[in-house]
């Protein structure tokens, strides 16, 4: 698109502040601010338009460690199959930076060893091996990453020879951005040059990647099951031969790895049923009732909490990834030039940011086995330096389930 064809979008949209500064910018500056522009979706931005997860929830009980244990045999022969054919992938989500950790740079780059050097990337990928060597078969890695950090990421896995993964199965893609608005709605610019972007949320993934080429070529190898899984967890199971079987044995589109809560409170989305249809519930949702709700067995009805590990059917996926997954917009801290050209760092929130949730793509699907499974064994995430879920709480379970540090 030219100027004069982006002017006529922007006029449309009431959104000529992002030219500004056009006429002062050089002439590549120019062009990449255009080509900025051209691609952004400005219907989707409606900050009129909020997307609520509504509906009557209902709780969603869950394959049990105890049921596991009785078929594992069986569940694990089916996965270790599926993966030789090449039926099934791994998504990894690593889009994000290690800022909260004091990291300047990726956060699968973040050394949590003590003694050695041992990165949360080769945490996953020495899981993923253990996989590769139980089926005899290699896995396909696809690895989600930003704007920010894919550079940096792809220079991380060459330097570190892929931490002895076969580079032939491991695909990079860069997550969609979406702009980000002043509470009027009117998009910000970073720099003269440049839109305020930010990842548009983990419900974005799968579009991401049918952009990237790679569904095709995925395909083509034999895929039909793609486990998403998020980075900060280093004790992460993917692709997980008992689960990748359960799933396929159920005849469900989509798995969900879950933990119990470790309380009724404990502030973690749980698996239910919204509408009948499989969902999120998160912990601000739930009541004091729903909260020590029981279940015939006299446990508690929502317990099972989310870890960020989903098996997805690709063939329901393709079927779904043509719907506009709804928007959740949220309040944000958000940098900025202001009229005069100045950056603005603001203290408190000062615009929109706009994201996909996960959620919403297991809610468009008509059933899910949910899974449940040792949190002691695979869930220690690593979201801030001390404290809960924390590099501190991660090292001592790493430790706990034999991993030298």
């Amino acid at each position: 698109m030219n100027k004069e064809q982006i002017t006529e979008k922007l006029q449309k949209y009431d959104q000529m502040q992002l030219l500004r500064f056009f006429d002062e910018l050089p002439e590549e500056e120019q062009q990449g601010l255009l080509g900025e522009i051209a691609r952004i979706d400005f219907d989707m931005i409606d900050i009129h338009h909020k997307s609520e997860s509504a509906g009557a929830i209902t709780p969603l009980g869950a394959m049990t460690l105890d049921e596991i244990a009785a078929k594992k045999e069986e569940l694990t022969n089916a996965g270790l199959q599926a993966i030789k054919e090449c039926k099934a992938a791994a998504v990894l989500l690593a889009g994000g930076q290690g800022t909260r950790l004091g990291l300047d740079g990726p956060k699968g780059t973040l050394n949590v060893g003590e003694t050695r050097e041992l990165y949360i990337f080769q945490c996953l990928v020495e899981t993923l091996l253990k996989v590769k060597e139980a089926a005899g078969a290699w896995v396909p890695l696809l690895v989600m990453t930003s704007d920010k950090n894919d550079e940096a990421t792809r220079a991380f896995f060459e330097e570190h020879n892929y931490f002895g993964y076969n580079k032939d199965y491991v695909f990079f893609f860069v997550q969609e951005m979406a702009p980000s608005t002043d509470f009027d709605g009117k998009v910000y610019l970073e720099e003269k040059n440049h839109i305020s972007l930010s990842p548009n949320g983990n419900g974005g993934w799968f579009i991401s990647l049918k952009k990237a080429g790679l569904l095709e070529k995925i395909k083509a190898m034999g895929v039909e099951w793609l486990n998403v899984f998020a980075v900060d967890n280093v004790l992460q199971k993917m692709v997980d031969p008992a689960f990748l079987g359960a799933t396929i044995l159920s005849g469900q589109p989509i798995g969900a790895k879950v933990v119990r809560k470790n309380a009724p409170d404990e502030k973690v989305g749980v698996m239910c049923l919204r509408d009948g249809h499989p969902s999120i519930v998160e912990y601000y949702e739930l009541t004091d009732e729903m909260m020590t709700e029981k279940n015939e067995s006299g446990e508690l009805a929502y317990n099972f909490g989310v870890i960020l590990n989903y098996l997805f059917r690709v063939k329901e996926l393709e079927e779904t990834a043509d719907k506009n997954l709804p928007l959740h917009i949220v309040s944000k801290k958000i940098p900025h030039i202001d009229e005069a050209g100045n950056h603005i760092k603001p203290e408190e929130p000062n615009g929109y940011k706009f994201e996909t949730l996960v959620l919403d793509m297991i809610q468009m699907m008509d059933g899910c086995l949910v899974f449940e499974v040792d949190r002691s064994k695979e869930f220690a995430p690593i979201k801030n330096m001390h404290g809960v879920d924390s590099l501190d709480s991660a090292r001592e379970m790493l430790k706990a389930n034999g991993v030298e540090l």
